[in-house]
C-alpha cells in the first residue's frame, strides 16, 4: 500500500483518498513576478513525479496549481518597471511555463488564478464575518481572528500562546490580536482593486488560496502540497479560514517538499548564490537538472552545487549508454519484472525517488550483462527502463542525442569526420596518424568506444 507522510500528523500514513480511485490534489503554485529559481523547480519536480506516481498507480488524479498574479510583490514590481501589474504577471506566467517544460514538468490539469477568483473570495470573506471568524476595522482592511479558530497552529505544531508571544502590530494596522492576518486589504482610489462590500481594496494571499482549492476541489480533498517554507504561516490561515468557513475538514494529507540549499548554504540574493532555472540551464539540460532534484527524496533538503549537477550528468550517461544500440520499439513490455516491483516498493515509501533510481541502475547492470549474450532480453529489459524513467520524468531523449552533447556546440560532422580518418588510419596501419586523431578528440571531451559493430563516440562529462 501507497504510504505518505503527512505533516498534518508528522508520521507516515497509509493512502486512502476520499474517493476510491480518485485523487484531488491542490499544490500553491508561484507568484509571478520573478523568473522562477531552483526552489521553484523542485516544488514542480516533485509534484510532478507525485502526479505521475499516482497515475501509473491507477488513480484518477485531478491536481491543481494556482499562480497567484496578485500581490504586493507584483505590484510593487510592476511600479518599478513602469508597466501595468497584468502585463508584468502574464511575461512571468509564460516564462513559468517555458522553465517547467524544459524540465519536463506536465502542466497541472487546472491552473486558477487569483484575479479570476475575486467573487469566490469575497463570498468566503463574507461566511467568515458572518460567523465572526473575521472582522473588518475603520480603514476598510477585514482581517482573521486566530483566536476564534481553535485548532490554530495544528499544522505547524505551533502553540498560539507562544506565536502571540513573537507576533507584533505593524504602523498602520488596525487589527485587534496580533496574530491576526488581513483577508481584504484596503486600496485607494488608483491602485489596482476590486469593489467589495466593505470598499475597494484586494484579497490577501492566504484567502486567495482557499477560495482556488475549495472552488476547484471541493470544501475537503485529498492532498494539499507546496514548498515546507509554506507550512507556516501560509497553509496553517488556510486551514484556519478554510475549516472555519466549512466546519469540514480541509485536506486529509499534507505534503511538502524540502529547501534547496545551495553549496550547503541557505539561497538568497545577498549572499550571490541565487540561480534562477533560466541560468542553470545555460549550462545543463533540463533534464540533467531534474535529475538532481529527482536524486533525494522529495521531504530531503537538496544541496544545489556544479558537483551534483556533474553527478547527474554522469548518472544519465549511465541510462543512456545502456539504451544505447537496443532495439526498444520493438522489445515486447515485461510482466511482474522484479525490477518494476521493486521501484514500485520504492515509491509506495513515501515516493522514495533515491531507492526508485538505485533499482534503474540494478536494471543497467543487468542489461549490460544480457546486452551480448541475449540481445532481445537486453531490449525488453531497456524498455522497462524507459517505462520506469518515464515514471520519474527522464529518459525521453534519443540515447544517441543525450551522449553527443544534445546540440549546443558539439560539431557532429567534425567529429564523425575525424572518426572516419582515424578508422582509415587504423585499417592503412598509420598508427601516428590514428594517435594524432584520437588525441584531439580526446581535447574535444570526444570518447570513442571501439567494438565489433564499429565506432561510437560520446562526450566526455
Amino acid at each position: 500500500m501507497l504510504q505518505v507522510y503527512n505533516t498534518l500528523t508528522r508520521k507516515k500514513e497509509p493512502f486512502t483518498p476520499l474517493e476510491e480511485g480518485k485523487v484531488r490534489m491542490y499544490v500553491c503554485g508561484v507568484t509571478t513576478y520573478d523568473y522562477c529559481h531552483i526552489g521553484h523547480a523542485r516544488m514542480f519536480v516533485a509534484f510532478d513525479v507525485i502526479a505521475r506516481y499516482l497515475r501509473h498507480r491507477g488513480y484518477d488524479l485531478t491536481y491543481v496549481r494556482n499562480i497567484t498574479d496578485i500581490d504586493d510583490k507584483i505590484l510593487n514590481r510592476a511600479k518599478e518597471n513602469g508597466e501595468l501589474y497584468s502585463d508584468l504577471t502574464a511575461r512571468f506566467i509564460a516564462a513559468s511555463h517555458e522553465d517547467e517544460a524544459a524540465l519536463n514538468v506536465q502542466r497541472p490539469d487546472v491552473e486558477p488564478r487569483a484575479t479570476a477568483h475575486i467573487d469566490e473570495i469575497i463570498a468566503l470573506i463574507e461566511r467568515l464575518i458572518r460567523d465572526d471568524y473575521a472582522y473588518k476595522v475603520s480603514n476598510g482592511d477585514v482581517y482573521y481572528a486566530v483566536a476564534q479558530f481553535k485548532g490554530y497552529g495544528k499544522l505547524s505544531n505551533k502553540n498560539p500562546e507562544e506565536l502571540l508571544a513573537g507576533a507584533r502590530i505593524d504602523i498602520g494596522e488596525l487589527k485587534r490580536d496580533p496574530r491576526d492576518f488581513a483577508l481584504w486589504k484596503a486600496a485607494a482610489d488608483g491602485e489596482v482593486g476590486w469593489d467589495s462590500p466593505w470598499g475597494y481594496g484586494r484579497p490577501g494571499w492566504h484567502i486567495e488560496c482557499s477560495a482556488m482549492s475549495t472552488c476547484c476541489l471541493g470544501d475537503s480533498f485529498d492532498i494539499h502540497g507546496g514548498g515546507s517554507d509554506l507550512v507556516f504561516p501560509h497553509h496553517e490561515n488556510e486551514i484556519a479560514q478554510s475549516e472555519a468557513a466549512t466546519g469540514k475538514p480541509f485536506s486529509r494529507y499534507w505534503l511538502h517538499n524540502g529547501a534547496v540549499r545551495v553549496d550547503n548554504e541557505k539561497m538568497s540574493k545577498s549572499l550571490g548564490n541565487f540561480f534562477t532555472v533560466r541560468d542553470v540551464l545555460q549550462k545543463y539540460s533540463g533534464e540533467v537538472i531534474r535529475y538532481l532534484l529527482t536524486a533525494s527524496q522529495y521531504r530531503s533538503p537538496i544541496n544545489y552545487s556544479e558537483q551534483g549537477l556533474h553527478q547527474a550528468s554522469v548518472a544519465l550517461e549511465r541510462f543512456y549508454t545502456a539504451l544505447r544500440g537496443l532495439d526498444v520499439a520493438h522489445a515486447r513490455d515485461l510482466v511482474n519484472s522484479r525490477f518494476e516491483k521493486a521501484f514500485c516498493e520504492a515509491m509506495d515509501d513515501d515516493f522514495n525517488t533515491p531507492v526508485a533510481l538505485g533499482v534503474m541502475f540494478d536494471l543497467v547492470r543487468e542489461i549490460n550483462r544480457q546486452r551480448e549474450s541475449s540481445p532481445d532480453t537486453a531490449a525488453e529489459l531497456g524498455r522497462l527502463l524507459i517505462k520506469l524513467g518515464h515514471i520519474i520524468g527522464i529518459l525521453y531523449s534519443d540515447p544517441e542525442t543525450f551522449l553527443q552533447g544534445q546540440g549546443g556546440d558539439v560539431d557532429a560532422a567534425l567529429i564523425e569526420s575525424l572518426i572516419a580518418q582515424r578508422r582509415e588510419a587504423r585499417a592503412s596501419k598509420d598508427w601516428a596518424r590514428a594517435d594524432e586523431i584520437r588525441d584531439q578528440l580526446t581535447a574535444m571531451k570526444v570518447v570513442v568506444e571501439d567494438g565489433a559493430d564499429g565506432s561510437s563516440w560520446r562526450i566526455e562529462r
